[in-house]
């Protein structure tokens, strides 16, 4: 610091000497000598007063340069640690799911992509606590339970007004769907989990731990007169079927006193589709597809022993066959009928036409398979 403001007092030094030298004035004979003015006097001293601004701006500048680096060399010198990785593999980044990663070479990048979708998709949320749904033309006990993922049964266990046979069901009517199979209970004093899951062949964990109940696990407990729902549960459903009464089954007691006896059954139908029911609990038939007027086979040899038109306890127009070796057939809500009783009939005869008649909506054949008298799925005997 010392050097340098030698150097400027030098370098100020020869800058005075040069200016007093440009200062002083030459020898000139009087008579051309300048005639020195108030005007001129007063240029000389504004001359003085740039030359002593510029020296003094040049001192200060001078001693900030000097003053910040003598501050900058007494601060302690700090000295920062860098943490070194303790694997090979911690000093490889690694990509971010998603995130833009560098291909090898750096010719680009390259992304996980997904496709492009106009509409947001949102999961449907699991659903603990009734629906209602109402019947439309077409509707059938099968294909509704289908579209809540429910077995026809709940639907016939929760809906009362059915009074469990699927046939009543009709447009316009609406129906409880449940989240779940099961059923709904009103819980009764005296009541205990246990009796109740007993009771509707289930099990007390499924009552209680059902999040739609609202259970208190901390303290099990349901008050009198509240709607419980009963995951898995069941009950016996009303077996409607067995108010038509099966006439014969056997060639030797039948009312027309015997007739052909079947060796095999065949479909009943042109179309080999359900329409509507398929068999199970409520339901001990099929409802094949068949539209108006479409003609009906006999399913196998035998003899007619009930053909008869009418409301039938909601089979509508029907007709039975004995097959002579325990099988009964029936054929229901028909609109024609083309046979009458005890008349013998092969396999594949015309024993009438498909229709709309008795309980039910949409011309279909309702088709039964009996043995001694009780329902059997059809599927297991029918080629």
């Amino acid at each position: 610091m010392k050097n340098l403001l030698e150097k400027l007092r030098s370098i100020f030094a020869e800058l005075g000497k040069k200016l007093k030298l440009k200062s002083k004035p030459k020898d000139v004979p009087a008579v051309n000598e300048p005639v020195t003015t108030p005007r001129t006097q007063q240029k000389r001293k504004v001359d003085r007063f740039a030359v002593i601004s510029w020296v003094v701006t040049l001192l200060l500048v001078a001693a900030l340069l000097g003053g910040t680096i003598f501050y900058k060399s007494l601060r302690p010198v700090t000295h920062v640690s860098v943490a070194q990785p303790t694997s090979p593999a911690a000093t490889t980044p690694q990509p971010q799911v998603g995130a833009p990663v560098i291909v090898e070479g750096g010719s680009g990048f390259s992304s996980i992509t997904r496709k492009l979708q106009l509409k947001t998709n949102i999961p449907e949320r699991e659903r603990y606590g009734p629906t209602l749904y109402r019947v439309s033309r077409g509707d059938a006990m099968l294909s509704i339970a289908e579209k809540f993922k429910l077995k026809s049964e709940t639907l016939l266990y929760v809906n009362t007004q059915l009074e469990d046979n699927p046939h009543n069901l009709k447009p316009g009517m609406e129906l409880t769907v449940p989240p779940v199979d099961g059923l709904y209970y009103t819980w009764k004093d005296g009541d205990t989990f246990e009796t109740i899951a007993e009771k509707f062949f289930t099990t007390a964990d499924e009552i209680i731990n059902f999040p739609g109940n609202r259970v208190d696990l901390t303290d099990p407990n349901i008050d009198a007169g509240a709607t419980v729902m009963i995951p898995g549960g069941s009950r016996d459903l009303r077996s409607w079927e067995q108010d038509l009464v099966t006439s014969g089954g056997d060639s030797t007691t039948n009312a027309c006193g015997g007739g052909p006896v079947a060796s095999g059954f065949g479909w009943p139908a042109n179309s080999h589709n359900i329409s509507g029911n398929g068999y199970g609990p409520g339901h001990l038939a099929l409802d094949i597809q068949a539209n108006e007027g479409e003609p009906v086979y006999a399913s196998g040899s035998g003899i007619v022993t009930m053909a008869q038109g009418g409301w039938n306890y909601g089979y509508g127009n029907v007709v039975q066959i004995d097959h002579g070796n325990g099988y009964v057939t029936v054929y229901a809500h028909l609109s024609v009928i083309n046979v009458g009783v005890c008349t013998p009939v092969g396999q594949g005869a015309v024993v009438g036409a498909a229709g709309n008649t008795g309980n039910s909506f949409g011309a279909h054949l309702h088709f039964e398979v009996r043995v001694g008298g009780s329902n059997i799925n059809p599927y297991n005997i029918v080629q």
